[in-house]
């Protein structure tokens, strides 16, 4: 029996397995039920009559979880996103170089979120990506409970500011502050604080205590949102909708994922110091970023008879003295999965890029495949081929022992035949007689096995840095691939892998049982055909590696026919 190949082929359909099982898991989650939408009903922001809803209560220490999501009813009914934007009066919108933000004067709300530095499709270079979306029912609320505050089951503050419509400047930064004075006399500034080419959005609540007691509240930040899938999303390589969901670190861990279904189930809560609540979608992440110096409470639950989801945060409570001024502040994260822009941010929210089991080899792979890109070239896809003739480089060494063992074991073929010839049925005496000559001969039959096996977790790992990496989002090759992270849409790339995978597959010893032959022969085909769904940064790895493993199994025949 034809050890190597058999391991190789029972290493290469358990990495396809893997890939499919994980892709499931993160990738495979179909739409939940489509609740109705038309033109009337796209945006739950308007004049009328519709449901938010905030936290009510906090402790002093910050330990007991709060009743966290009742609901209160507000002047606000359906709008269309048009509708929305023609009114001047409630909404304030904000533009800096890499975001397009709308505030609703109705409690401070981030009610919207374009990305103009990362377009909806090909198709679509001009419109922007809108990751906080109100067709979603997406916003990212915050506001003050308890005592004092201003957020309340009847009611929420209506802010004012100076300006509508705020652009930033050279200055690379811009402040907008929004005001709102108690009945009491305090006096509530809630600023939202931007810098150039960042997506970190810096919340700062002030508070001036002018009445005769003490003021007394807490914080709180959370994002809303359905769980249908990104408006306009058609899936990627497989044609499987992506993952979409909360994220937040627990004390066992630092990142935890809080799927829809689970949350539906059962409701989480946590209290810990610092930490983060995110919402994931593919390439995106929004989140809220609490004082990483204070213990926080953390829940996330579905609002009941509502296609609603509630992912957020209560501080602790807040004392300000009479007389006193006082400031606490939050950050909210929206924009693309910066794994190096989020781990300065919160422990953990860089691993809302999900790499999978592999983090621990996709990451430095991507961080080799970003400075080649840098230095090298800024083509992903040359970059692509370059990791690729790294990683075969530094496998070389085994390489070659693999196709020095596969060019002994050709040798032996001859021998290898007569012997099944003379030993017939007799498997017993036919294996020692194997193991006789495999040891005269001085091969070994496993011998090429394990550089082909170091290969399968680079390719998975290789796998989940381009699904995950915002970075290869659109990114072109050349002529038709114009995204390196979706199929090839005329199946080029697996088609020329299949034919370098036969040329492959011809240079190694030929099986001596029919039957392994006969899979071997046709195992070019079946992985071509596997080839078609996956990424087309994917296939040109795989490409790539089939020819240089051809050019080096080519140059180390050669020597050994040569006597070197």
């Amino acid at each position: 029996m034809n050890y190597k190949r058999l391991v190789l082929g029972f290493g290469l359909l358990v990495t396809i397995y893997m890939m499919l099982l994980a892709w499931n898991e993160d990738y495979g989650q179909q739409s939940r039920s489509q609740k109705p939408t038309n033109d009337n009903t796209a945006s739950q922001y308007g004049n009328e009559s519709t449901i938010s809803t905030i936290p009510q209560s906090t402790s002093v220490n910050g330990e007991e979880a709060p009743d966290f999501i009742p609901e209160i009813a507000v002047s606000i009914s359906p709008k269309t996103q048009s509708q929305i934007q023609s009114d001047q009066d409630r909404f304030i919108y904000i533009t800096t170089d890499v975001l397009q933000v709308t505030i609703d004067k109705i409690g401070g709300d981030i009610v919207s979120v374009s990305l103009p530095d990362y377009p909806v499709s090909l198709d679509m270079p001009d419109k922007p990506f809108s990751l906080v979306d109100p067709m979603n029912d997406y916003s990212a609320q915050t506001g003050l409970i308890g005592p004092s505050g201003t957020d309340t089951r009847e009611s929420r503050p209506t802010f004012s500011s100076q300006l509508n419509n705020y652009t930033m400047d050279n200055s690379g930064t811009l402040s907008v502050e929004l005001a709102f004075e108690q009945k009491s006399g305090a006096r509530i500034v809630k600023e939202f604080n931007f810098t150039a080419s960042d997506y970190l959005i810096d919340i700062i609540y002030r508070i001036q205590n002018s009445t005769d007691q003490d003021w007394s509240g807490a914080i709180y930040g959370q994002i809303k949102r359905d769980s249908r899938q990104p408006q306009g999303l058609t899936g990627n390589a497989m044609m499987m909708q992506p993952f979409v969901g909360g994220a937040t670190r627990t004390e066992e861990t630092s990142y935890n994922k809080l799927e829809f279904d689970e949350i539906e189930e059962s409701s989480f809560t946590a209290t810990y110091i610092g930490g983060y609540m995110a919402l994931v979608q593919h390439y995106f992440v929004s989140a809220f970023v609490p004082d990483p110096l204070v213990k926080h409470n953390y829940q996330a639950r579905k609002l009941s008879g509502k296609d609603t989801f509630i992912f957020g945060f209560t501080s602790p409570l807040w004392v300000v003295p009479v007389g006193a001024q006082d400031s606490q502040a939050m950050g909210f994260y929206v924009g693309p999965k910066d794994q190096y822009r989020l781990r300065e941010l919160a422990d953990g929210l860089d691993l809302t890029i999900d790499y999978g089991f592999l983090w621990w080899l996709a990451q430095p792979i991507f961080w080799l495949l970003t400075k080649i890109q840098e230095h090298i070239s800024s083509n992903w896809g040359v970059a692509i081929m370059l990791l690729t003739l790294c990683v075969k480089s530094a496998l070389y060494p085994l390489s070659a022992a693999s196709y020095r063992s596969m060019a002994k074991m050709r040798k032996l073929q001859p021998e290898l035949l007569r012997l099944r010839e003379q030993f017939g049925d007799d498997k017993q005496k036919l294996s020692k007689a194997m193991m006789e000559l495999y040891k005269k001969g001085g091969a070994n039959p496993l011998g090429g096995c394990l550089p082909m096996l170091l290969q399968m977790p680079v390719f998975l790992a290789l796998y989940w840095v381009l699904m995950e990496s915002v970075e290869l989002r659109q990114a072109p090759f050349i002529l038709w691939i114009d995204d390196l992270a979706a199929m090839d849409p005329y199946f080029v790339l697996p088609i020329l892998m299949g034919i370098s995978m036969y040329f492959v597959t011809a240079m190694q010893p030929v099986p001596a049982d029919p039957m392994q032959a006969k899979i071997f022969k046709w195992m070019p085909i079946l992985f071509t055909f596997l080839f078609v769904w996956f990424p087309a940064g994917l296939v040109l790895y795989w490409l790539v590696n089939n020819v240089i493993s051809l050019g080096q199994q080519w140059y180390v025949t050669r020597q050994i026919e040569s006597g070197q």
